[in-house]
């Protein structure tokens, strides 16, 4: 048995179990046509057949390609998905703020797509499901309340780099395979053009830090570039309280 098949097996049960001790039985997540959602939606579709339900959530600013990809997947598969833009709700509100950032619309959207994916959740009765990898995790690349909200993450111990093999594995489209990583947030955005490294190269870093535990000087002194140290440890510092759960204020010593 390789280690994807082990993987496989062992993400599985962890969704079983998982779904059945919060006392349901369906689950939803959104398809976006990346790499990362199809994992988990082939996954959970193993697990739940049609008791999982895909949603796919085009913004204005969704490349066509992303609805075309993800109707590939969900087809290949045999996949129950719907399709909810939530354009719209984004336009509405940014129709009089001229002014906003793309990073303002972006984290917008992400927000929208995870409200109208929990209220999909509500109707159904069932849990969402996250598609949030240990990379992003890592690097804080995510939005608060979009999609790194879920209720259960499968894909969250895997580097992006050992997503892409465990997608090859799984069978997932080469369409999806071969593209740039993107959050979609806005046109032509991507990942690594945001990071200004690959993934392949995060992720030894990465390793390198989580797993064996080298610290900045360690890192240099093992060859990295500086620059690909520096980012990655500032975006690991600056981003942990987006892993945290809200600080409640501890009244207990108050008389």
């Amino acid at each position: 048995m390789n280690k994807y098949q082990s993987i496989e097996n062992f993400l599985i049960k962890f969704l079983q179990d998982e779904v059945q001790k919060a006392g349901f039985s369906k689950v939803v997540l959104g398809i976006s046509g990346g790499v990362d959602s199809a994992v988990v939606a082939i996954l959970a579709h193993k697990t739940f057949g049609d008791n999982l339900l895909g949603i796919m959530l085009p913004a204005s600013t969704s490349s066509r390609a992303s609805l075309e990809h993800a109707s590939e997947l969900c087809q290949k598969f045999g996949i129950k998905v719907e399709k909810i833009p939530v354009g719209p709700l984004v336009d509405t509100y940014f129709h009089d703020k001229k002014d906003a950032s793309k990073l303002r619309i972006g984290n917008f959207s992400a927000r929208m797509r995870m409200s109208v994916l929990y209220d999909i959740s509500a109707r159904e009765n069932a849990l969402v499901l996250g598609t949030g990898n240990k990379s992003e995790i890592l690097l804080g690349y995510g939005t608060i309340f979009g999609d790194l909200a879920c209720a259960i993450n499968p894909i969250g111990g895997l580097y992006k780099s050992e997503i892409f093999e465990f997608a090859a594995y799984l069978g997932v489209p080469s369409s999806i395979l071969s593209k740039a990583p993107s959050a979609d947030l806005w046109e032509d955005q991507s990942d690594e053009g945001e990071f200004g490294f690959s993934y392949a190269q995060i992720d030894k870093v990465l390793y390198a830090h989580i797993e064996e535990g080298k610290d900045k000087e360690a890192l240099l002194a093992s060859g990295f570039e500086k620059e690909l140290v520096e980012m990655a440890l500032e975006r690991i510092a600056s981003n942990l309280f987006k892993g945290k759960l809200p600080t409640i204020a501890d009244l207990s010593a108050v008389k």
